[in-house]
């Protein structure tokens, strides 16, 4: 039995509301994250960089070639086994972090050692963005509004990198993040028409195609509720 299995509904704390149905699940993609959060290939290339320090300064104090690379290949078995275990803590993440996206929230459940669910009702969240790793794989940040506050380190990895001061949650490295993005700019703008139409005013709704900025983030969807 693990932490997960009192669920009542994969992903969530509760069942869901009278009215309130599940539009799409998932989970991060564990080689994406593994690139993309614990920076498996920033890792590689430091040992690699080590190992060309290591041969460079013992050739610059006279030993040859091929025995300075042979006694530098001492690191290999360290830089596997760091690379491994990054590995694996992506791979843990990605198993227990689930998504979903319902017509009202998005619901965040992760966490390894302590298990944690988050609601992010759409009223919360002024925008989204996207931004595609390759592959059809990509992350959606979501920009909360001034009154709403969530903890960087409470959230990481499903939040937007750098962004300490005004943390971002982050469907992080989720496969077919084009489809994603889709099903969540139809939520929201439906979400966005409910609440026009109660309220008898018209929210805009845009969904924007040009770059937001040098990282190259563009808006899934805008809507100001």
């Amino acid at each position: 039995m693990n932490e997960f299995d009192g669920e009542p509904i994969k992903g969530l704390p509760e069942e869901l509301p009278a009215g309130e149905e599940i539009l799409w699940q998932g989970s991060s993609d564990w080689w994406a994250l593994a690139r993309h959060a614990f920076h498996i290939g920033l890792v590689a290339a430091y040992f690699i960089a080590l190992m060309s320090w290591q041969v460079g300064s013992s050739v610059v104090g006279g030993e040859g070639f091929f025995s300075s690379l042979a006694s530098s290949f001492i690191l290999v078995p360290i830089a596997l086994a760091c690379i491994g275990l990054l590995c694996a803590l992506a791979f843990l993440y990605s198993n227990t972090t689930v998504y979903t996206i319902t017509n009202h929230r998005i619901v965040m459940r992760f966490g390894v050692a302590l298990p944690k669910a988050v609601n992010l009702p759409f009223t919360v969240i002024d925008s989204a963005a996207l931004k595609n790793h390759g592959n059809d794989v990509g992350s959606i940040p979501l920009v909360l509004g001034k009154e709403s506050k969530v903890g960087y380190f409470h959230m990481w990895p499903n939040v937007r990198p750098g962004k300490l001061k005004s943390p971002q949650p982050m469907l992080r490295c989720v496969p077919q993040v084009g489809t994603v993005a889709s099903i969540l700019t139809r939520a929201l703008r439906a979400d966005v028409e409910v609440g026009a139409c109660l309220q008898s005013t018209q929210a805009p709704v845009e969904a924007a195609t040009e770059p937001l900025g040098p990282d190259g983030l563009r808006p899934a969807v805008e809507a100001t509720v």
